[in-house]
This record gives structure tokens, C-alpha cells and sequence, in this order.
């Protein structure tokens, strides 16, 4: 299903997960996200990713299955309850290892559970080297690997980089994300780990962009 797709993701979705890698820069970090299809008639179908929903971060890959599973659940509570259409499109993971690219198993197994729902789910795995070189404003391309579902039930790259099926809705994206970084911002990000902490924390993170 993923070969016939594009997705296009958008600039607050993609802010928000590379900010979520950034403050845990030696945690395995994931998160979900969350869109629509909005062209399912054209060819390629398009996914517009709208938001990303931090989850948690932890020293290994391996989060609380139970803890996950309620949070997709309020996670798909909460959009559904805002009428727009939006649900529950895919996953993002940022691997502890500055040169590690290889998709765990962990987020394989998230994705194919986001798939029964949403078959056209994909998976963004964060490059670490790709996002240091965004950050100090040498790299413009998303700074994330795509990752569809084939016929085999397989969590495959799209493409040699993914770059044909995946696009960032805004052209600047980077540059905006490198702006927040100098005042900070991902010090402010709160997951769903930091909320069973201390339930204080919105990890929704509203404002958080503004």
C-alpha cells in the first residue's frame, strides 16, 4: 500500500519529532503521527502528516507495550474528537546511536499494529547525523527516513532515501527548526512518559511552536 503513496509532512509534525530526538540524544525516542488521506482518488494517493504526539524515551528500544497502547488510544480519542477527519497515520523513531540507521524491531512492531487501522501507515526513522547537520543549517532535505509496509508485511526504505515519497509541506522547515533550536525549545518538549511523571504536563504540547 505504502509504494502508492506520497506524504507530505508538515512543518509543526515535523518541528516537534526532531525537537522530541533532540532532548534525549542518547534515548531510543518515538512518538506517533497523526494526519489523514487527502487525496486517496489521485495517483500516487497522498498522506498529509498534520501532527506528531511524542510518546517516550528510554535508554533501549523496548517502551512498556501496555504503556504504548493506552496512549494510542487517548491519542486517537483526542483527534477523533476534533471532527476533522484526522487519526492515527504513523510512527516516528530516533535511535539512541548517532551512526545507528537500522529500523528496530520495536518500531516494526508499532507500525504494523498503526497498519491494522491505517493501511497506509508509514514509518519516519530520524537520521542523527542528518539532523546535527540541519540544526547548525547545512542540511535542507527531511532529515527522516521513510518506511512503508510491502506486500511481504515488511517495513521497507522507500526508494534509495525515501526522498520520491516523502516531502516537507514547507520548504524552510529546517531553517525553522534550527530557529527554535537556538532559543531552546526542545527543552519544553513533554512526552507521554514525562506526563505518567507528573500529570501537570501536557503531552499534547499546545504552544509549544508559537
Amino acid at each position: 500500500m505504502g509504494a502508492e503513496c506520497r506524504y507530505e509532512v508538515a512543518q509543526a509534525a515535523y518541528v516537534k519529532l526532531a525537537l522530541h530526538a533532540l532532548k534525549h540524544p542518547a534515548a531510543a525516542v518515538n512518538g506517533i503521527l497523526v494526519g489523514r488521506l487527502v487525496e486517496p482518488s489521485s495517483s500516487p494517493a497522498i498522506v498529509s502528516v498534520v501532527d506528531a504526539v511524542p510518546l517516550s524515551h528510554h535508554p533501549h528500544h523496548v517502551p512498556l507495550l501496555p504503556t504504548l497502547e493506552l496512549a494510542l488510544t487517548l491519542v486517537e480519542d483526542h483527534f477523533a474528537s476534533q471532527g476533522d477527519g484526522f487519526a492515527v497515520v504513523g510512527y516516528y523513531h530516533a535511535n539512541p546511536r548517532r551512526d545507528d540507521t537500522d529500523l528496530p524491531a520495536v518500531a516494526k512492531r508499532v507500525g504494523d499494529h498503526i497498519f491494522r487501522h491505517f493501511p497506509r501507515s508509514a514509518v519516519l526513522l530520524v537520521d542523527n547525523k542528518k539532523l546535527e547537520e540541519a540544526v547548525m543549517g547545512k542540511y535542507r532535505d527531511p532529515v527522516v527516513q521513510l518506511y512503508t509496509r510491502d506486500s511481504s508485511k515488511s517495513w521497507r526504505q522507500a526508494g534509495s532515501d525515501g526522498s520520491s515519497q516523502l516531502a516537507l509541506k514547507e520548504p524552510s522547515t529546517n531553517v525553522v527548526l534550527a530557529d527554535h533550536v537556538t532559543t531552546k525549545k526542545w527543552e519544553k518538549v513533554v512526552d507521554f512518559d514525562d506526563h505518567l511523571d507528573d500529570i501537570s504536563k501536557d503531552w499534547l504540547n499546545p504552544g509549544l511552536l508559537d
